[in-house]
């Protein structure tokens, strides 16, 4: 089975969404392979409007941008660098043009994990890939503290099902761990480097 966090060839069928966040109306294509085609997932959503929107500003980090819902967001209502990464071709491919659609100027890129991250961030935001599995899951989350500045902060989405608790938990062994934010079962979590 091909999963979005691959580059898997399955045949293209571009789609045309519309989301409004809070009050903001943004348009992006979607296509068979990426994550949440059809529409906003919850959990993004549930990210994103609770986000601390007006504290964001420096150097932010989109992980696993997909078709690019958080990047953007986050470049229409701050005044911060995005940058975006994606281990995944096509799902970079529709950032980009969802990028031009929405108007904003963000920079997007290819990694796998950290591996092409050159610089250190005051933020990196993310609605994680679950489907990798744990040990792949905890490598994103604890190596993102090697690529925050001193204070930085990782702000991410699980479901309690997926070990929202334990995944907390065990986090906060390197950092400072806030919850933020629940929703119908979607932790909102906030990781402040130590």
């Amino acid at each position: 089975m091909s999963h979005y966090f691959t580059n898997d060839y399955v045949e293209s069928n571009e789609n045309e969404i519309k989301v409004k966040i809070k009050n903001t109306d943004l348009t992006f294509i979607t296509d068979n392979g990426v994550f949440s085609k059809h529409g906003l997932d919850f959990g993004t959503r549930s990210l994103l409007e609770n986000l601390p929107i007006q504290v964001l500003k420096g150097d932010i980090l989109d992980f696993g941008c997909g078709y690019g819902p958080i990047g953007i967001y986050l470049k229409k209502n701050t005044s911060a660098n995005i940058d975006m990464l994606d281990v995944n071709e096509r799902a970079l491919n529709l950032a980009r043009k969802n990028a031009k659609i929405n108007n904003v100027s963000v920079n997007i890129f290819q990694s796998d994990l950290y591996t092409n991250v050159t610089k250190k961030y005051d933020y990196i935001v993310t609605n994680p890939p679950i489907r990798v599995g744990k040990k792949t899951l905890y490598k994103i989350l604890f190596e993102a503290e090697k690529h925050l500045k001193p204070d930085g902060k990782l702000i991410f989405v699980i479901n309690k099902n997926q070990g929202a608790k334990t995944t907390a938990r065990d986090l906060s062994k390197i950092y400072e761990v806030t919850i933020i934010a629940k929703n119908k079962g979607f932790y909102i979590i906030s990781a402040k480097k130590h």
